[in-house]
């Protein structure tokens, strides 16, 4: 079983203003700014470098930033897993598309992850692997705490069962010709989805749902990165006292 990771981080949106990088002018975007020590991207590539199930890792970005992904991110920080670095396209959808195009043909599962969720745990990308070797399509989500209404011209239409909705995240995880076929499917309709999942859900094809992390976070906003700092500082100080016990 070969499984590839393809993290997506062809994005240049800059709501998030940061340091612009190796002398350029312009701000950086987000999923190249600092996050404690390192760039956000760089945090999230290590979880896949060290998810014992994960084979190789595509990395696809916007194609103004190949070099300094290769040099800045690759290279300082000695990722082996990467074995292609590819420009991303316009849309999200069109750079996973890419990333699908370029994976080896001995590509059994493929594992989809936003670049900028550094959070997400090795073991839970691990746990997503083996469950879609059962069920061949599978997405983290978690259960919404809050009640959420449906809303129209400011005024609410319904309340929605609140315990049959979940926030989705990534990574998603997917048998490899079933993704790629539902990609293919999506371009010959021209249709654009949300996330890879609701690409698979067209072709009629169950998603299975795993419990995903909370912390698992999408950083879009400056409040988001800050929120993220804590998280990431939170977690090494327990990581401290762990090894401090053992």
């Amino acid at each position: 079983m070969k499984v590839v990771a393809i993290i997506v981080a062809g994005g240049v949106g800059k709501r998030i203003v940061g340091d612009p990088p190796t002398g350029r002018e312009e701000n950086l975007p987000k999923q190249f700014l600092t996050l404690g020590d390192k760039p956000i991207l760089a945090h999230t590539i290590d979880k896949f470098e060290r998810c014992e199930l994960i084979d190789e890792i595509i990395l696809v970005v916007p194609e103004d930033y190949l070099e300094y992904c290769s040099q800045a991110i690759v290279n300082k920080y000695s990722f082996k897993k990467i074995k292609k670095i590819i420009c991303g396209g316009k849309e999200r959808q069109d750079s996973v598309y890419l990333g699908l195009k370029t994976c080896p043909k001995s590509t059994s599962i493929v594992v989809i992850h936003d670049a900028v969720r550094p959070l997400i745990s090795p073991e839970k990308i691990s746990e997503s692997i083996k469950l879609c070797q059962q069920k061949k399509a599978v997405i983290l989500a978690i259960p919404a705490k809050d009640t959420i209404k449906r809303v129209e011209d400011g005024l609410v239409i319904t309340t929605l069962d609140r315990k049959k909705l979940w926030l989705i995240q990534t990574p998603q995880v997917f048998e490899y010709g079933l993704i790629l076929d539902a990609y293919e499917k999506a371009r010959e309709d021209d249709f654009t989805g949300t996330d890879d999942s609701i690409l698979v859900e067209r072709l009629g094809h169950d998603v299975a749902v795993l419990e995903g992390e909370y912390e698992n976070i999408k950083i879009t906003t400056a409040e988001d990165l800050i929120l993220t700092e804590k998280l990431l500082e939170m977690s090494n100080v327990k990581r401290k006292v762990f090894n401090e016990k053992v």
